[in-house]
Formats: C-alpha cells, structure tokens, sequence
C-alpha cells in the first residue's frame, strides 16, 4: 500500500516540471490527484498518464493569482474526491528579467510577488479550511535556496520566495492544533524546463550551476521529499525549511 493511499492531494503549476513529476508520484504512492495550472493541453495529458498508469487524476485550469479560479478548483477537488488532504504549492518561477533592486524590472518584481507568494497564500487561503475539515493534512510550500541566501540580481525573486518561508512559519504556528502541517522545500537550480531554457539565454543563469558540486537537482528528489512532508512518516514536522541544495 503507498504512501499516501486514501489521500486528495492538489498540486498547483503541475502542468510541467516539478509540478508533473511530483503529481505522477503522488499518484504512485496512491494518492488521488488534482493537477492545476494554466496551460490547459498540458495538464489534461499530465492528467491522463496518470490515469494510464492506473492512478486516479483529474486536471483543473487554473491561475493562482486570480481568487475564483483558486476558489474553482478548490471546490471542483471536493466535490470530485470528497475531501483534501494535502496541498503542494508549486507554481512559481523567476525569469531573467529578474535583477538588483536598484535597475531590475519592476514589472518582474511584482510577477513574482503576485505568483510566488500571493499564489500560495490564495491557494492556503481556501485549501485550509478544507484540509481542516478532513480532519488535518499537510501543505508543502516549494520555496528556494535564494529564500534562505541571497543570491545576485535575484532580488525580486529572493523578496518573493523570502516570503513564501515567512508565510510557511507564520501558517505552521496558526494551524498546528488544527493539525495542519506546514513545510516550505527550498531547491536550489533544479533540472526543468524553464531553468534550462534560462541558462541557454543568460551566460550569467549558468552560476546557478557552476554553485551547485552536484550539479543540477533532478524533479523527482523535489517529489519525494513532498510525498514525506504529505504522508504520516512527517507527523510531528511542521514549520520547517528543507534545503535541497545541490551542495551549493
């Protein structure tokens, strides 16, 4: 039996890198899955490997910057499983329009204000109260590296996810006797999508690997230490940060 069987986990940015790997695992250990994101064609066909290989998944469109769309898939979790139990914040990014507070984008800063920390405040918005009701559960906020040590011309990125842990600690203390856990994971360079495709755009992206003795983080680890933080094995964890730093 895995994991996680008996268990609705939603997972928000699933459509792709971390998100998908992590819902595929997810699955694997027996949970049902909620996938979210807003690339539409993407998240039905993450959806439906998982069916495929025998889980039981269903993906909803969302962006976790507008309240309704939030609310939505909350809702349409529940009604389809009947519970929540876990919830994984895992939208989020940065871009190289990032920089130093005094020349960076201000456009960019408030992208990822508005996605990392304002996203997973909505999603634990309207995610607690559920996971509340089923009788607690786990909320798994995927910070970063940069979050816990600065790092140059991230400064957008740093203050957003600097406040996705805040947020992590301040949850953790406000919700542990309603036996919701709360854990943020702050990877360092990890192998997607988008973190190869910055690389290839900015010589100066690829530090982020140069630090790393590891070298790139591989989504899957980034999964595994979710599926611990959302199973039973974490039970007396919470307001925790967990580095997974490539040795940087």
């Amino acid at each position: 039996m895995g994991r996680l069987q008996g268990k609705v986990v939603l997972v928000t940015g699933a459509t792709s890198g971390i998100g998908k790997v992590a819902a595929e695992v997810f699955a694997a250990e027996g949970a049902r899955v909620v996938l979210t994101g807003r690339r539409a064609a993407e998240g039905e066909a993450a959806a439906a490997a998982i069916r495929g290989a025998g889980g039981e998944a269903l993906f909803v469109r969302t962006d976790v910057t507008a309240e309704a769309e939030v609310r939505e898939a909350i809702q349409r979790t529940v009604s389809s499983y009947g519970a929540l139990h876990v919830l994984f914040n895992n939208a989020g990014g940065s871009s190289n329009a990032d920089g130093k507070v005094t020349e960076g984008s201000l456009e960019e800063f408030w992208r990822v204000i508005k996605l990392d920390l304002y996203g997973t405040f909505l999603c634990c918005r309207f995610a607690i109260p559920e996971i509340i009701r089923a009788g607690g559960g786990a909320v798994i906020n995927n910070a970063s590296m940069v979050g816990i040590k600065g790092e140059h011309n991230r400064d957008g990125y740093t203050a957003a996810k600097g406040g996705v842990i805040a947020l992590t600690r301040s949850m953790a203390a406000e919700f542990v006797r309603e036996r919701v856990r709360v854990n943020a994971i702050a990877p360092g360079a990890v192998k997607t999508e988008r973190i190869l495709a910055m690389i290839e755009a900015n010589p100066a992206a690829r530090k982020a690997v140069e630090v790393q003795p590891l070298g790139l983080i591989e989504p899957r680890e980034i999964a595994q230490l979710a599926v611990f933080l959302a199973s039973e094995e974490s039970r007396s964890i919470t307001g925790e940060v967990f580095p997974i730093s490539g040795g940087r």
